[in-house]
């Protein structure tokens, strides 16, 4: 048999469903952080990372993400990654696609990685106009400058963590062949350790790599082949001097981050690996 409600239980429940539909999705389903590392899988919850003891208010002077002073409720990474001793590569997984492979030694440095973590009632400003923020969770370095790192190894929006073999050893396409009589060999491997640090964690080459962000830079053609050089430079250096859309993502690689020599060494790797595409 089922009974009438009482009118003020209809009035409750009413209540109820208009303060749940009116909240943000993220508040009623919070977000998870995932981990897959050696013997320890786990999926830790915002709530309870912004509980943990170690969690504290840090600043970042300079954040590269949102390009001005930034506080933050953090965790030291290695109150979350319980041994780092060991971690070859770490890898960073965002909600867009973004994939950021970061040797093991960096984190081992005096460059003290941080998880930042956006308070589901505080949301952080977003990244841009109308769009998302960097959280709920977010690697941010409190001394940066001590292992330098890469505006490119501050991964936002971050979904899991996990121990990883370095990107060269998973994707042997991705290595120049070996051509000891050029003169040029040693820019090529210098410009293959520059698309590991400041393309890989957007884009594939032949194929290889884990970020699908932006386009393959090799196939099915390499940008030296259709970019004049003058506009490829002019490209990396500032995209929307090239070309803008209002989804581009690409960031700008000022001479800080990619020195002129760096660029050589990048554009050296990249017109070997189009001439040695099979």
């Amino acid at each position: 048999m089922r009974f009438p409600l009482h009118p003020c239980a209809v009035l409750f429940l009413s209540l109820l469903m208009c303060l749940l539909s009116s909240m943000p999705a993220h508040a009623a389903d919070d977000a998870v952080l995932t981990l897959a590392l050696p013997g320890q899988q786990q999926k830790l919850a915002r709530a309870n990372l912004l509980r943990h003891p170690e969690t504290k208010v840090i600043t970042i002077p300079d954040d590269p993400s949102y390009r001005r002073t930034m506080s933050y409720q953090a965790i030291p990474l290695s109150a979350i990654v319980r041994d780092l001793r060991g971690i070859d590569t770490l890898q960073f997984r965002s909600a867009d696609g973004f994939v950021a492979n970061i040797p093991g030694e960096l984190f081992r440095s005096a460059a003290q990685a941080w998880i930042a973590i956006e308070p589901a009632t505080r949301p952080w400003p977003p990244l841009k106009e109308d769009g998302p923020s960097a959280g709920a969770f977010y690697l941010v370095w409190l001394q940066p400058e001590q292992g330098g790192v890469s505006p490119e190894q501050w991964p936002f929006q971050i979904v899991a963590i996990s121990n990883v073999a370095a990107l060269t050893v998973r994707y042997p396409q991705l290595l120049p062949d070996a051509l000891e009589d050029d003169p040029q060999q040693q820019a090529v491997q210098r410009g293959l350790r520059q698309f590991l640090a400041q393309c890989a964690s957007c884009h594939r080459l032949n194929g290889g790599g884990d970020a699908a962000l932006g386009p393959d830079l090799n196939l099915p053609f390499n940008p030296t082949e259709y970019f004049h050089e003058d506009f490829l430079r002019r490209l990396i250096r500032e995209p929307a001097a090239v070309r803008a859309w209002p989804q581009s993502a690409m960031p700008g690689f000022g001479e800080a981050v990619l020195s002129e020599t760096d660029l050589d060494d990048l554009l050296a790797y990249l017109r070997q690996m189009a001439r040695q595409r099979k």
